[in-house]
């Protein structure tokens, strides 16, 4: 028996060093790539053989419930600490999750495709994608109780405003990644800063940047152009 378990511990100690490589692999490339990738690539990329792969995940979704699954857990834990926030900082809480949320999406193909489409990440993935909705919908409530977020935005918006700060991600990578920076600051400035809501509220945090300024400057035209000449959907790279 002994003898058994010296020559199964090194099999063991090397399953888990693969599995843990395919993963940083998966990682990487699903951040880069987006999700739209084989299990080939992420064996090439890890420096595998593809069995090794295939005897660790059956197939690509069980490998991006592996990957995600420990990410989401952990977001939906700083939302719920968002959720406990007082009353009169809801408002706050809710625009810092926001924020924290684009700046992961916008350096990460993959996560933005797990979060804002069914197509991948299925079983467990789901119920996250579940679970982060509904504390969305109880933060947007909170948030309209302070009379600092617009009577009219919704929860379903909130998908729709990462939508947007991610094609401007996709759109700048080449050029300024924190483009999104300043669209973010534009689009909380009209949810949060319009004439028709409550002012007089004090923020708790300092939603933009110094005196009251956008957060990053705009593209100069050539940096538009540039950005142009680089970006292509990113269904097609």
């Amino acid at each position: 028996m002994t003898a058994t378990g010296a020559t199964a511990r090194p099999l063991r100690v090397d399953a888990a060093r693969n599995r843990a490589r395919i993963l940083a692999a998966a990682t990487e490339v699903f951040a880069e790539r987006g999700l739209d990738v084989t299990l080939d690539d992420i064996a090439a990329h890890a420096g595998l053989g593809v069995g090794t792969v295939y005897r660790r995940f059956a197939d690509r979704e069980a490998l991006v419930d592996a990957l995600f699954n420990e990410r989401m857990q952990a977001k939906i834990e700083r939302m719920q600490t968002a959720l406990a926030a007082p009353a009169e900082e809801a408002a706050d809480a809710l625009i810092a999750i926001l924020r924290y949320t684009c700046e992961e999406f916008a350096g990460d193909r993959g996560l933005r495709q797990v979060m804002l489409s069914t197509i991948h990440g299925h079983g467990q993935m789901a119920r996250c994608r579940d679970e982060v909705r509904e504390i969305f919908e109880e933060l947007v409530v909170r948030a309209k109780a302070t009379g600092r977020l617009r009577a009219d935005f919704e929860t379903s918006d909130v998908p729709m405003l990462f939508l947007m700060i991610s094609s401007i991600a996709d759109f700048g990578d080449s050029i300024a990644p924190d483009l999104w920076e300043r669209y973010f600051d534009a689009l909380i400035d009209g949810l949060c800063m319009r004439p028709d809501c409550r002012s007089d509220a004090p923020a708790t945090v300092d939603l933009t940047a110094a005196e009251g300024g956008l957060r990053r400057p705009a593209l100069t035209t050539d940096e538009v152009l540039s950005a142009m000449a680089c970006w292509r959907p990113a269904s097609v790279r």
